[in-house]
């Protein structure tokens, strides 16, 4: 299978690196979405567009049976500035393929010309092409807008490139895979002064400073030890110039957790501190918190249908079997919040320079598409049968 896929291998290659050197962000795959849908019409592939604006889905049908199954992938890039020299670098300043899916599209669309040549199987496939991964929820519109009323499934399966993972290893874990991702913006205000008379003024900057250090006490010392949560602020705003005290201070960050019930406690400390460290300032404070994607939690039994098939794909030792979960977050936990299914890490090798995933110099590993694909194809026909 893999050989088969594999020679037409140089055709895949040639369209990742197409839809790379064009990337498009959130809810702007308009392009990507139009050659990913030509690409099915002309293998036969009933087509539907515009589930969350710019999502394609593709419908399979063989054999006379009843059953379907979904496979998902993403289409969108990053707001990022490509630092690559190759020729398909992105032609568009700003914005790169940094996270890989312009190669997870292309798998699956590797394994929709498979299938649709071959037809060895009994039932339904929804191949499910995905926009607004990257922090816009995409999977979550897609739900919301009917994806499973229109397209019924019995189970979505999902996959993610991994890079440090050996190409020719897959990863995946029943339970939590990938963390609940949240976000929060905190505007301390207090009153700007001279910088040389600063008891006249209230100083945003250093309530601000306590109120950081305090943060990192959320997951120390109220998270048990056997849990997991992440605090993290990425964003410190105060002040525009070297002798004045400004008014207000705007910090931002993201929590990360595998429960509803740490989200709760990260959420609700966070609030506390807040109030509690901006009063003990003098200063007001308010408090935006966005609660973005929930934890990805993998279904047991089609975790072991997946791991059963990528048995069968690499070899036993090819599978990590239980792999550490991650605290990056992922939308297509709102597919399995709707559906049963699993997602699966495929490895990408150790990448340009050993780069990691939203690295400027990050690259999709071509040698890994026939592979994904045969995964994709295995996975269909193992569990609709042979028609």
């Amino acid at each position: 299978m893999i050989g088969a896929i594999g020679a037409f291998g140089n055709e895949l290659a040639a369209f990742r690196r197409d839809l790379h050197a064009h990337p498009e962000v959130a809810f702007e795959e308009h392009r990507t979405a139009g050659r990913i849908a030509a690409e099915l019409e002309r293998l036969g592939i009933d087509v539907d567009r515009g589930l969350a604006r710019t999502g394609v889905v593709g419908t399979l049908r063989a054999g006379s049976g009843t059953r379907a199954i979904g496979l998902r992938a993403d289409m969108d890039a990053l707001p990022i500035e490509e630092r690559n020299g190759f020729d398909h670098r992105s032609r568009h300043a700003g914005r790169m393929h940094a996270c890989g899916h312009d190669g997870h599209a292309t798998m699956l669309l590797g394994a929709a010309r498979y299938l649709a040549e071959t037809r060895r199987f009994d039932g339904t496939v929804h191949f499910i092409f995905q926009p607004a991964e990257e922090n816009e929820g995409g999977g979550q519109v897609m739900v919301r807008e009917g994806l499973f009323d229109r397209f019924p499934v019995e189970a979505v399966y999902g996959m993610h490139n991994w890079p440090g993972m050996p190409a020719g290893q897959f990863g995946l874990r029943p339970g939590p895979m990938m963390a609940g991702f949240n976000l929060f913006e905190i505007l301390v205000t207090g009153r700007g002064a001279h910088a040389a008379m600063p008891h006249q003024g209230i100083d945003p900057v250093v309530a601000g400073s306590a109120l950081v250090q305090a943060l990192q006490t959320l997951t120390s010392r109220n998270v048990g030890p056997l849990d997991s949560g992440v605090v993290s602020v990425t964003q410190f705003h105060a002040g525009d110039t070297w002798n004045v005290i400004p008014s207000e201070v705007v910090i931002r960050g993201t929590t990360r957790a595998f429960t509803p019930a740490v989200q709760d406690l990260l959420e609700d400390g966070l609030r506390r501190l807040s109030s509690g460290i901006a009063a003990a300032h003098g200063c007001g404070v308010s408090v935006r918190y966005e609660r973005r994607y929930p934890a990805l939690v993998n279904s047991e039994p089609q975790s072991r249908i997946a791991r059963e098939v990528l048995e069968s794909l690499v070899g036993a030792g090819n599978v990590h079997w239980g792999c550490e979960p991650t605290m990056g977050g992922e939308d297509f936990a709102f597919m399995l919040q709707a559906r049963p299914g699993c997602y699966v890490f495929i490895g990408n090798g150790p990448g340009e320079g050993g780069c990691m995933l939203h690295n400027p110099h990050y690259d999709f590993n071509d040698d890994i598409l026939a592979l994904g694909a045969s995964y994709w194809v295995r996975l269909v026909e193992h569990c609709l049968g042979n028609a």
